[in-house]
């Protein structure tokens, strides 16, 4: 990965923009997750500056990392075996799907290791015991 991809990266973790939702710190049910105020008495609608900023032009990512994952590759998401063909170890890595079971997804992190990819979301399939877990009985 090129030094300057890495600082962008660095950059762009820095400079991020933090929305949160009007009121979330005044009432329990709140989350911080963005929402758009749309009262007519809101000050955060009205955008007083001490009421938190609004999400518009001005706060992307630099267009050479836009949609790049944290770790710089780009984020390919994989459902079956036949889809980590032509793929770049050098800028891609894998995400596998979460509808994925685990005897395919062990394939897929095997063929993918082979392969030289990064697998973004790495699970020990080999552990998963298929039933229910032994339970020890106190001696």
């Amino acid at each position: 990965m090129q030094v300057e991809t890495k600082r962008l990266i660095r950059v762009r973790s820095e400079r991020r923009a933090r929305f949160k939702r009007d009121g979330y710190g005044t009432k329990k049910q709140l989350s911080a997750s963005w929402r758009r105020p749309r009262g007519l008495q809101s000050k955060q609608r009205a955008q007083k500056k001490a009421k938190g900023v609004h999400p518009m032009a001005g706060y992307g990512s630099p267009v050479a990392i836009r949609g790049l994952h944290p770790s710089g590759y780009q984020d390919i998401l994989v459902f079956t075996p036949n889809e980590l063909t032509g793929l770049d170890p050098e800028t891609q890595a894998v995400r596998i799907g979460r509808t994925v079971g685990n005897k395919k997804r062990e394939v897929i992190q095997n063929l993918a290791r082979e392969a030289g990819l990064k697998i973004l979301n790495p699970k020990d399939a080999s552990l998963v015991v298929k039933g229910k877990p032994e339970v020890k009985e106190d001696e």
